[in-house]
């Protein structure tokens, strides 16, 4: 990892077909859902711009661009506003992009898998540049006993000081790391909030072939050299090119890979319970539904 650029960078993957969300999805990029009062899109925008990250590049295709959209101004809708008095309902329309906010689209051509979605960025980064991946069917939000921490602003501090790769991770049930990225740490026990060297990756691994119970949650802080890894990088699991196999080698070849074991919550909001869970509880936590 580079120590004379600060990290400021982050890579989203937009260009998935969302075919858990059918039929929702079949017109409605799964990205502009709706969470509570807001896109899924702009929840994960928001926790980039919180953790320090306001260079934002879109990994996306055709049929998505409702999600760049998103984010341009409307001066119609703002002229509009402003005219009628709607304070409030301006600054809402303004916060979405604020100022320090940089967003820029790149195409997938093919759906080639993960690691190719993140290569199709390779040319928007100096080759020793260190960027994040955000996940955004996977919501990350503070405890609740602890809503000033931001996990992936903990995970940019730690990789910026120590010059290491991080990792999210949170603890899944046995029964359900054939449907994750599994790290294997050597066995140490991690608690919440701390971090520990990772010895390798699995993706997708049996119950009996897990190294552990910690599963990749869709959140990294990873080294500029990734990007030429993953150029060489050969289709694995489901014949896509898969990250975790770019990190694992990143990781044979010496470099230092850390797990960071999250304190907040997620929400999967990449398949309909998921997405209806969110809805409910932050939409209960925001005072919107009893």
């Amino acid at each position: 990892m580079s120590s004379t650029i600060t990290l400021r960078k982050v890579i989203i993957p937009v260009a998935g077909l969302g075919t858990r969300l059918l039929p929702i999805s079949k017109s409605i990029p799964k990205e502009m859902l709706p969470v509570v009062d807001r896109p899924l899109i702009q929840h994960v925008v928001e926790e980039a711009l919180a953790a320090g990250l306001n260079e934002v590049i879109l990994v996306t295709r055709s049929g998505k661009s409702a999600i760049e959209d998103h984010f341009d101004c409307h001066y119609e809708l703002e002229s509009e506003l402003e005219k009628k008095g709607k304070t409030a309902l301006l600054k809402a329309l303004r916060d979405i992009a604020p100022p320090e906010l940089k967003i820029t689209s790149v195409r997938q051509g093919r759906a080639l898998g993960l690691g190719h979605a993140i290569h199709c960025a390779a040319h928007l980064l100096q080759p020793s540049e260190p960027f994040a991946v955000i996940l955004p069917d996977v919501l990350v939000k503070p405890a609740l006993d602890n809503k000033a921490m931001i996990d992936l602003a903990v995970m940019a501090k730690t990789s910026q000081e120590r010059q290491t790769a991080q990792i999210m991770v949170e603890e899944v049930p046995l029964e359900r790391v054939d449907q994750y990225g599994i790290v294997n740490c050597g066995g140490v026990e991690l608690q919440p909030g701390a971090t520990a060297p990772m010895l390798s990756v699995v993706e997708k691994p049996s119950p009996a072939d897990a190294p552990s119970r910690l599963s990749v949650i869709g959140r990294y802080i990873l080294p500029g050299e990734i990007m030429a890894i993953l150029a060489e990088t050969p289709p694995g699991a489901g014949g896509e090119i898969q990250l975790t196999d770019a990190i694992a080698e990143l990781i044979r070849r010496g470099g230092t890979v850390e797990a960071y074991r999250m304190h907040g919550r997620t929400f999967d909001c990449g398949y309909i319970q998921g997405w209806l869970q969110a809805n409910q509880q932050l939409g209960r936590e925001a005072g919107l539904l009893e």
